[in-house]
């Protein structure tokens, strides 16, 4: 699975974004997907995720209520919609396939760590100016 992450950019505090995550390769539809970030200096942080079916979402609590996760299969497309950016959400965002092997259910970690994901993109800039 190849992951192409793009919709960053420099954007002010308050304003919304959406980030994409397009996949080529193996069938992406049966991949779990979740977004991480990364700030300068700091570990990558858990956003959000998403299971292959769509019908379970995953968040991490920085961002819970503000971020939404989304995807179209038939786009092969999974995305990050921000409804009020914050300074601290400044980071490169990148997206992440887990295999299809992997369950799990009911407990907000589920998809967190990022041992956990086989491919990565390359990442997208999200600066937010205050």
């Amino acid at each position: 699975v190849q992951l192409q992450a793009s919709g960053g950019g420099l954007v002010q505090a308050g304003d919304p974004l959406r980030l994409s995550c397009v996949a080529s390769g193996r069938t992406f539809s049966n991949w779990g997907t979740g977004w991480f970030r990364q700030a300068p200096g700091k570990e990558r942080e858990f956003v959000a995720a998403i299971t292959w079916t769509g019908d379970s979402t995953y968040y991490g609590a920085s961002v819970k209520g503000r971020f939404t996760i989304s995807r179209d299969n038939a786009k092969n497309t999974v995305y990050l919609q921000v409804i009020s950016l914050k300074p601290e959400d400044t980071g490169v965002y990148y997206c992440a396939a887990v295999s299809p092997a992997y369950h799990c259910s009911g407990y907000d970690l589920c998809y967190a760590g990022p041992q956990l994901y086989d491919y990565w993109g390359q990442g997208t800039q999200v600066t937010v100016s205050s």
